[in-house]
């Protein structure tokens, strides 16, 4: 019998702990084990928020598109960019 399957975390939740974990690596003061393990959740989180960004940006480009064309898509600007 296969393990339930955790839920899958809202992305801002997901971001919160990947906040988390990179405070816990850069403090030092976890074991190699821990660092190990909360490494491997870290990789997994950025991934799954990689992945959700990447969704999100396919809809919203879908959606921006018109029957004539006219909307197109254009690369996010950061703010320090756009600041330049």
């Amino acid at each position: 019998m296969a393990a339930p399957e955790e839920p899958t975390p809202k992305f801002e939740e997901a971001m919160a702990r990947l906040e988390q974990i990179v405070h816990a690596l850069e403090a030092g003061n976890l074991s190699l084990d821990d660092s190990l393990r909360v490494f491997e959740e870290g990789t997994a989180l950025l991934r799954y928020c990689a992945r959700r960004l990447e969704e999100t940006e396919r809809r919203i480009e879908v959606l921006m598109q018109d029957e004539g064309g006219g909307l197109r898509p254009q690369p996010f600007k950061w703010e320090e960019e756009a600041d330049k």
